[in-house]
């Protein structure tokens, strides 16, 4: 077993985080992160909290720091499919 976290994350820390990368304006550093948190957590929870949130398409890693990419809006057209049930392809 190779680098196994020792405990997964919370869910309310995962959004705890995210609301914090959302709400910046500038691209903030992982200890950026971790000082706006209310409680602390490890390093390696937050990596594997960072990773998820890369894999989803949510956030970008660049060198100078971490900022929020993902936009909730979808058009109105695409919405009336939704709620219709009718599959978008």
């Amino acid at each position: 077993m190779l680098n196994e976290p020792l405990h997964y994350p919370r869910l309310d820390t995962i959004l705890n985080v995210e609301k914090i990368i959302k709400g910046a304006k500038d691209p903030l550093s992982k200890n950026g992160i971790d000082r706006r948190l209310k409680k602390q957590i490890m390093r390696p929870t937050l990596n594997i909290i960072l990773e998820y949130l890369e894999n989803s398409g949510k956030i970008a890693v660049l060198k100078e720091g971490i900022i929020w990419i993902y936009h909730e809006d979808i058009s109105d057209k695409l919405k009336e499919r939704l709620k219709r049930g009718v599959a978008v392809l």
